[in-house]
């Protein structure tokens, strides 16, 4: 065996090991399907060995007794196989639901801890295939495979041992074919492992682009694309479709050899028990019935394999997301009462794999109940400052402190406790109005403080002709409503969250003139008191603002209000007098 084919069979190994720790928390019921399986193995050998007394006896000797307690060994068993066939398909299917259950929730719990980071290179689409199909070619390898292995290696082995007991040298003359059956296996079982490999990529990337197609379809009627996304959806599907169809021929490949030679070990018996003085006729159907009867075990043996190699594959895709490092949480402190004094201090960020820096040596302070609006181009790292406070990004370099506590020195919940967040890309969730408002929030819902949240975002002006107010459901992403009521959706979770720091990043981009005045309303009275971090993209919405902050290429080249930066005639005047003469324009 090479060493690279060793390596192979040893991670195929241990990666089946912890598949089959997912089964191990129901071994009792898993007892009882092995004990079933072999009464069941033992009925098909049964069924052989009966043959024997039922020619010898029943046909050439006509024995009477044999005749009356045949048909009652044959119903009796019958009887057996069916009662043992219930239990153990009963309980194979107990075992199955129950793995994937407990490993899509695994995966789940484990996926919401996932660091910002792997979301930024892993497609949601891809994930979400790992959930649904991979799990279920899991569950096939740890329990459908497992019990053919058992119900059919115990049967094979049964039978085998009966051949023995009948004629033991034919026996092993037919059993010579076994070196070659192993080795075909051996071969279908690197082929199998890479074929699925593939077509789990295939699957990733077909969901990848069936979902962005079905997300973005305004996009592609609007640029007439649809021949674009149809030729990017079929690369993937023939992908797919190749990958399976190697997957399939090797199977089919691998069975038919395996059926050939069985056919050539059948045949030698034949002719070897037709000799004279070899066997007597019930000997002979016997043996020949438990040849035939070893076929079909013998064919999902063979087949089996494909199953356990899919499962493989799939369990590497899946244990790949659960060994990503989950979320670093090393926070021990906790905060009393907060303040909301934020500071930074000679703060620099690079993203993970990128030398470039998105932020350099950025220092301020926000005093607890100020307001500070963040400015600048796009790409300037007006965002990415806010994300390294909520630490969806670990600093490159620098602190961030709250109330002068390390921000990393507190635990990632209690920190973002503290937080509410609004963003320009406005996410809820298909639920109520009621369910999105207070997301998050836990406990029992707070009338009151849900109808102010309505009220101060202006949300009851929609939804008062809604048949179903506040318990009418958003729809997927929202898309039932206008992207100003979405946002205000948005907002009013925020002031339900009732947090003492607030950080809204452009929250008022996709409301219209009207809608943002009295979103503005009701930001002005919720933010008093409260330490807010905006980002602004309208400079009309933060002239009030304490202080403003203007970034430039991840630094700061402006600091004060907005009649200082005004009076000092620099970047934020000039950006203030464009966004100035496009609206007069408008």
């Amino acid at each position: 065996m090479s060493k690279s084919t060793q390596a192979h069979t040893e991670n195929g190994l241990a990666l089946y090991r912890r598949l089959l720790s997912y089964v191990w928390p129901y071994k009792f019921v898993f007892i009882i399907a092995v004990i079933a399986m072999m009464f069941l193995a033992a009925t098909s050998t049964g069924f052989a060995a009966l043959m024997k007394p039922l020619v010898d006896g029943g046909f050439v000797n006509r024995d009477l007794e044999v005749i009356k307690l045949l048909p009652l060994m044959i119903l009796g068993l019958f009887i057996l196989r069916a009662l043992s066939s219930l239990t153990a398909d009963y309980s194979v299917g107990w075992i199955g639901r129950r793995v994937i259950y407990t490993l899509r929730k695994a995966m789940f719990m484990h996926m919401v801890q996932l660091p910002s980071t792997f979301y930024d290179t892993n497609p949601s689409s891809v994930v979400s295939a790992k959930l649904i199909f991979d799990v279920e070619q899991i569950a096939r390898a740890t329990t459908v495979s497992l019990f053919v292995l058992i119900k059919d290696g115990f049967t094979v082995i049964l039978m085998l041992l009966w051949m023995a007991y009948l004629n033991w040298k034919l026996t092993l003359i037919v059993l010579l074919i076994t070196p070659v059956v192993v080795f075909c296996i051996r071969l279908m079982t690197s082929r199998l492992r890479r074929a699925s490999k593939n077509i789990q990529t295939a699957v990733g990337n077909i969901s990848r682009i069936s979902l962005e197609a079905a997300e973005g379809h305004r996009v592609v009627k609007a640029y007439n694309a649809q021949e674009v996304e149809v030729e990017n959806f079929t690369r993937a599907n023939q992908s797919n479709l190749k990958q399976n169809m190697r997957r399939i021929a090797t199977s089919a490949i691998g069975v038919a050899i395996i059926q050939l030679l069985a056919g050539v070990g059948i045949a030698v018996a034949i002719y070897l028990l037709l000799q004279p003085g070899e066997a007597s006729a019930g000997s002979f159907a016997s043996y020949i019935t438990a040849m035939m009867w070893v076929l079909n075990p013998a064919k999902r043996l063979a087949k089996v394999n494909e199953s356990i190699q899919t499962g493989l594959a799939a369990a590497d895709s899946a244990f790949h997301l659960l060994d990503t490092a989950a979320e670093p949480d090393n926070g021990t402190e906790t905060l009393e009462q907060v303040r909301g004094r934020i500071e930074y201090k000679n703060v620099e960020f690079n993203y993970q794999g990128h030398e470039n820096k998105v932020l350099h040596d950025m220092s301020f302070a926000i005093e607890p109940g100020q307001t500070m609006a963040l400015v600048g181009v796009s790409g300037s790292g007006k965002s990415t400052i806010a994300n390294l406070l909520l630490r969806y990004y670990p600093l490159s370099s620098g602190v961030i402190t709250l109330d002068g506590v390390d921000t990393q020195h507190l635990k990632l919940a209690d920190l973002r406790h503290y937080i509410a967040l609004v963003t320009q890309n406005t996410i809820l969730f298909d639920d109520t109005i009621k369910h999105n408002i207070t997301y998050g929030a836990g406990g029992d819902i707070d009338e009151a403080r849900l109808q102010n949240a309505v009220k101060a975002a202006r949300v009851s002006e929609f939804i008062d002709n809604l048949p179903q107010g506040l318990d009418s459901r958003i729809g997927e992403k929202g898309l039932l409503f206008s992207g100003g009521q979405r946002q205000r959706i948005a907002i009013a979770r925020a002031l339900y969250k009732n947090a003492p720091i607030l950080v809204l990043d452009e929250a008022t981009s996709s409301l219209d003139t009207e809608s943002e005045r009295y979103v503005q309303e009701a930001m002005e009275s919720l933010m008093q008191g409260r330490t807010t971090l905006v980002i602004a993209h309208r400079l009309s919405t933060i002239e009030n603002a304490d202080q403003i902050v203007v970034l430039d290429k991840g630094r700061i080249v402006e600091q004060g209000t907005h009649k200082s930066l005004i009076a000092g005639n620099g970047v934020y005047a000039n950006l203030h007098s464009i966004q100035f003469q496009t609206n007069a324009v408008s």
